[in-house]
């Protein structure tokens, strides 16, 4: 493994001169998302290695195809995380992956999302063009940042080679603890503990349990913990199951829906997994939901959409669909990228729509 940018530059330049088309994978973690459709596979795994990493400036620059765990692991070696923690589907999974299809973990409210971690990227556009954008400063704010175009995107609008993104501290220590209750109390305690300066990294309730856990020092954890008048401890492993899917509740079914809630909202749903503090629940997908027939009330501002998507869900909402196609004929004018993903509706990337 290493520098095979040539190589994958090479790739997508043959392929829009023979016309053919491209399905970028890594691991291939994200096998149950919908079909890429190309005609040609092109793998980034070779493309690994970490190329820059500073700690003293919580910024690192890694390819592609660089594995999670290894990252994070050089990570660790200097008490530091991605805030965005990253799923790990099936134990596997890139880091090119994760920009790509801007997913994160039980953090995700309190540390931030991928959009907000990453600093600049380097790809292979459609017309075989080696482009960057962005930088590996926080302060790099010249011209447009086009470099967060990518993530979502699911590489619909380019191949990407290395990307940037900031780090954080790793807490010194770390605990989870649990409260027994229904689902309305959950949220009651959520939305009390959001107003108040607490450590929390994640919530999850569950089957009458609401689990929280406390990221900061062993002196300030102990006082949220008097705070929150926690007194039963939690399984720490959780948030990796959830995070991964492997907990058992996803085992019930190859299909959920998942809802992004407003901040305070008073979703109770007694079948949910809802973690994020509230702003995230999931419920077994069924055929007359997936439609938006399902006859059940979601709080204003509500969104659901079913996991795995059955479309991308970069420019699917129909107010970003136009802009969308604009990107995509902008960034690869011959559609050669990932053709499976459409763009916000059923039709195909024609020239300049």
């Amino acid at each position: 493994m290493g520098d095979t940018a040539q190589a994958l530059i090479d790739a997508v330049a043959n392929c829009r001169q023979s016309g053919a088309t491209l399905a970028i994978v890594g691991h291939g973690s994200k096998a149950a998302r919908p079909a890429l459709g190309g005609a040609t596979e092109i793998a980034t795994t070779d493309h690994a290695g970490i190329l820059d990493y500073r700690p003293q400036e919580l910024v690192v620059t890694a390819r592609a195809g660089t594995p999670l765990d290894e990252l994070t692991a050089a990570l660790a070696e200097r008490d530091q995380l991605l805030p965005f923690d990253p799923p790990r589907f099936a134990d596997k999974g890139t880091f090119g992956g994760a920009i790509a299809s801007g997913l994160a973990g039980p953090a995700r409210p309190w540390r931030g999302n991928v959009r907000d971690a990453v600093l600049g990227v380097e790809i292979v556009n459609g017309l075989g063009e080696r482009l960057q954008f962005g930088g590996s400063v926080m302060k790099n704010v010249a011209g447009y940042d086009i470099s967060r175009l990518m993530v979502g995107a699911s590489g619909a609008l380019g191949l990407i080679l290395s990307a940037s993104v900031r780090v954080l501290p790793a807490p010194q220590a770390e605990e989870t603890w649990r409260v027994p209750c229904g689902v309305g109390e959950a949220g009651a305690r959520c939305r009390q503990w959001a107003r108040l300066p607490l450590p929390i990294t994640a919530t999850c309730w569950l089957d009458g349990t609401l689990s929280v856990r406390l990221s900061a020092s062993a002196s300030a954890i102990a006082s949220a913990r008097r705070t929150m008048q926690l007194s039963e401890p939690g399984d720490a492993d959780l948030w990796t199951h959830v995070r991964d899917h492997r907990h058992a509740y996803f085992a019930k079914t190859d299909a959920y829906r998942r809802l992004s809630l407003p901040r305070g909202n008073r979703f109770a749903d007694e079948r949910a997994l809802v973690e994020w503090g509230g702003c995230q629940a999931w419920l077994p997908d069924r055929a007359d939901a997936a439609a938006g027939n399902d006859g059940e009330d979601l709080p204003e501002g509500a969104f659901m959409a079913t996991f795995p998507p059955r479309i991308a869900a970069f420019g699917a909402e129909p107010p970003a669909a136009k802009y969308a196609r604009r990107l995509k004929h902008a960034f690869d004018p011959d559609g050669i990228f990932n053709p499976g993903l459409p763009f916000g509706d059923d039709e195909t990337n024609e020239q300049g729509r």
